[in-house]
C-alpha cells in the first residue's frame, strides 16, 4: 500500500533519533551518522510512496543509513585504517550489543553528549538535535537563545566532540552521577517539546513526549536510589495524565482550570504520586521532586476550585530557594495570584527579569490585567504573545482570549 510524504514525515520524528543513535554507536562519527540517516529518509521519500511501507521502517532507515555511511567512507577513504573500518562495516550485519550499565542506544547517546568536557547548554542542545529530532529553531526556543547563536553551539561541540576523541562509549558507574543533571534537562526539555510543541498545527507531539517518559522510566531503573530521577519521571508522568483534556471540539487548548478532570489518566496520576511518596520519604529534595509535588498537588484536587494553591505557594518557594530562575519565579507569580489576588502577581511578574522574548511571560502578564479589568493593556499582552507564539493552537487560544476582552475589537 503506496505512502503519503506526510506519513513518512511521522516517521522521521519517530525513528529519527533512534536511528542516528544506532549509527553513531556503529560509525563513531556524529556528522556521519546524521547524514547517512538523512540521506536514508530521503530515498525513502523517493521509494515509499511507490513501493508502500516496508516491514520495519525503522530497520529499513538504519540499513540504508548504514549502507550510504560506508559507500562514503570508502569514497572518501585517504587511509588504510577508513578502507578497514567500511570493510568491517560491511561484514557485521547486527553489530554486538556493548555490555555496560546503559544499554539503550539512545540513552548511551544522551550520557556520551554530556561529556564533561562540554559546556552544559551544549550538551543539552547537541542531544536535543540527535535524539529529539528537533531543528535548532525549536530548540533555540527552548533555550531562549537566538538561532543563530544555538547553530553556532552545536557545531562548536560537535567540533570539540571530534578534536577532543571523546569517545563514544557507555559510562562507567563513576561516571553516571556527575553526568545526571544534563541528562536530566535533556529529557525534561524533550518532554516540554512534545508537551507543548514550539511550531505546528497541533499542540501535542505525543512521539517526544512518549520517547522522554521511556527515557526517564530507563533512567529510573538504571538509578532507583536517584531521587531526582524519581522525581523526573514522576513529574512527567503526572504532567502526561492530562493531556486528553488540553484540548476540546472547538477549543484546540484547554487551560487547566477549564479541563474536564474526569479525562485525566488516573493511572498515570497514581503511579506519579506513587513516586512523589517515595521521593518524600527520601528527604532529599531537589527541582524535579518539587515540580512532581506541585503537579501532584494540582492531580489530588477533584475540582480546580478545590486546588490547594497556599500548599502550591509553599512549594514554589522551596523550589525557588533551590532553583531560583526567572521562569520559576514566573511561575510562582501565578500561584501568588491565586492565593493574594492578580494586583499581588501582576506586581510580582513586572519585576521579573526575563526578556521581552519569553511568551509565556506576555501570556501571564495578559491574564492578570484581563482579570483587573485593564482591557487595552490586556489586550497589548496578548499582541506580544502572539507575536512570538508558533504554535497554531496556542495561536488561535491566544487570539480568542483577546477578542473576549471587554469592548475589544
Amino acid at each position: 500500500m503506496a505512502i503519503r510524504s506526510d506519513e513518512i514525515e511521522g516517521y522521521f520524528r519517530r525513528e529519527y533519533g533512534r536511528c542516528v543513535a544506532t549509527l553513531v554507536r556503529f560509525l563513531g562519527d556524529i556528522d556521519i551518522a546524521e547524514e547517512a540517516v538523512q540521506e536514508a529518509f530521503a530515498v525513502a521519500v523517493d521509494r515509499w510512496p511507490v513501493t508502500g511501507l516496508p516491514p520495519n521502517p525503522g530497520a529499513w532507515i538504519t540499513t540504508t543509513a548504514r549502507n550510504r555511511a560506508i559507500d562514503q567512507l570508502r569514497r572518501e577513504a585517504s587511509r588504510h585504517d577508513r578502507h578497514a573500518q567500511a570493510a568491517l562495516l560491511y561484514g557485521q550485519e547486527d553489530p554486538a550489543e556493548e555490555v555496560g550499565p546503559v544499554r539503550d542506544d539512545r540513552l548511551r547517546l544522551i550520557f556520551t553528549c554530556c561529556h564533561p568536557a562540554l559546556a552544559r547548554p551544549a550538551q543539552v542542545a547537541l542531544t536535543l538535535r540527535l535524539l529529539g529530532g528537533l531543528e535548532t529553531p525549536q530548540i533555540a526556543r527552548a533555550f531562549l537563545v537566538p538561532e543563530a547563536t544555538l547553530a553556532q553551539r552545536i557545531v562548536r561541540a560537535k567540533k570539540k566532540i571530534k578534536a577532543a576523541g571523546i569517545p563514544y562509549r557507555v559510562p562507567g558507574d563513576a561516571e553516571l552521577p556527575d553526568r545526571l543533571a544534563a541528562v536530566l534537562a535533556v529529557v525534561y526539555l524533550v518532554f516540554n517539546e512534545g508537551h507543548t510543541a514550539t511550531d505546528g498545527d497541533d499542540l501535542v507531539r505525543l512521539n517526544l513526549c512518549d520517547e522522554a517518559i521511556r527515557l526517564a522510566r530507563v533512567l529510573a531503573e538504571l538509578m532507583p536510589d536517584e531521587p531526582e530521577v524519581l522525581g523526573l519521571l514522576a513529574l512527567l508522568l503526572l504532567t502526561y495524565s492530562r493531556t486528553p483534556a488540553r484540548t476540546a471540539p472547538g477549543h484546540p487548548l484547554v487551560l487547566l482550570p477549564d479541563q474536564d478532570r474526569s479525562l485525566w489518566d488516573r493511572a498515570l496520576i497514581d503511579e506519579g504520586q506513587a513516586l512523589v511518596r517515595r521521593c518524600l520519604r527520601r528527604n532529599q529534595p531537589g527541582p524535579y521532586q518539587i515540580q512532581a509535588a506541585i503537579a501532584a498537588v494540582h492531580s489530588a484536587a477533584p475540582a480546580a476550585a478545590q486546588t490547594d494553591w497556599r500548599q502550591i505557594l509553599v512549594l514554589y518557594d522551596q523550589l525557588m530557594a533551590c532553583a531560583p530562575t526567572a521562569v520559576v519565579a514566573l511561575n510562582r507569580a501565578v500561584a501568588l495570584a491565586e492565593v493574594e489576588g492578580p494586583q499581588a502577581g501582576l506586581a510580582a511578574i513586572d519585576g521579573l527579569d526575563i526578556g521581552s522574548s519569553y511568551h509565556p511571560l506576555h501570556v501571564a502578564r495578559a491574564d492578570m490585567l484581563r482579570r483587573l479589568g485593564r482591557t487595552a493593556e490586556a489586550a497589548l499582552a496578548y499582541d506580544a504573545a502572539l507575536a512570538l507564539t508558533a504554535n497554531a493552537a496556542e495561536r488561535t487560544f491566544l487570539d480568542r482570549r483577546r477578542r473576549e476582552l471587554p469592548g475589544r475589537p
